[in-house]
């Protein structure tokens, strides 16, 4: 009873300090189900669209594919550090692009990947309370999200990049970067049909937070969009 509500309480702190399009969803399904990126779609666009994923095992298919609005198709692959899953990356479409095609209720206000990634950290807190690991949960607490700008070239967002690292002033920090076409913007008609209203984001998985918390993997880890990307675990 106390781990429930300790659980409990903790996830409502996480909600609580999150914009408000993600208090409708408590928790994300696993980072290697492919039920994962339709939540993230849901909650990036604030909507309640059910897109059609595809959970891909190799990393040149997930590069090389383009989210549909209609219908609405999205991708997903997860990378991994030997067994554990340590990122999710999701291929999903904006809110505003959501809107132009299924009416102005379709979809509420844009969401970034920080704001699921500060979700994931709380559940990563919730978890690490409930398997009695306090000092691992308050490491979780301090971990700061940075407000990771996003790309606006795939190219970018395929790049290598720390998923997590120690800053000088010791803190330890998670990364969440992205890809994001402004499906409102005046260029967007200039672009072609297939990189319009694109929003992309890798996240550090729940796993791979509480392995940090709890001094099972350091801060530093190096990740990318490359082919040969680990997306199968070992």
């Amino acid at each position: 009873m106390q781990r429930s509500l300790s659980r409990l309480l903790v996830l409502i702190a996480g909600l609580a300090a999150a914009p408000s399009g993600l208090l409708h969803a408590a928790q994300l399904p696993a980072a290697d189900s492919p039920a994962f990126c339709v939540v993230a779609q849901q909650l990036l666009a604030s909507t309640n669209l059910p897109g059609k994923n595809t959970l891909f095992t190799d990393m040149p298919a997930y590069r090389h594919s383009k989210p549909m609005v209609e219908p609405l198709e999205i991708f997903q692959v997860v990378s991994y550090a030997g067994k554990l899953p340590v990122m999710v990356s999701c291929k999903v479409k904006t809110a505003a692009h959501l809107r132009a095609a299924y009416g102005p209720k379709a979809a509420g206000k844009q969401l970034y990947c920080p704001d699921v990634t500060r979700l994931l950290r709380a559940e990563a807190v919730a978890e690490l309370q409930q398997a009695n690991q306090p000092e691992a949960a308050a490491k979780a607490v301090a971990f700061v999200i940075d407000e990771n700008e996003p790309y606006l070239m795939g190219s970018s967002y395929l790049a290598e990049f720390q998923l997590s690292y120690r800053a000088g002033d010791g803190a330890v920090h998670i990364s969440s970067p992205g890809l994001y076409q402004d499906y409102d913007s005046w260029f967007t008609t200039f672009l072609p049909k297939i990189l319009q209203g694109q929003s992309y984001c890798h996240f550090a998985t729940v796993n791979y937070l509480k392995a940090l918390a709890a001094g099972e993997m350091q801060p530093g880890i190096t990740m990318s969009g490359a082919e040969d990307a680990p997306v199968r675990p070992k």
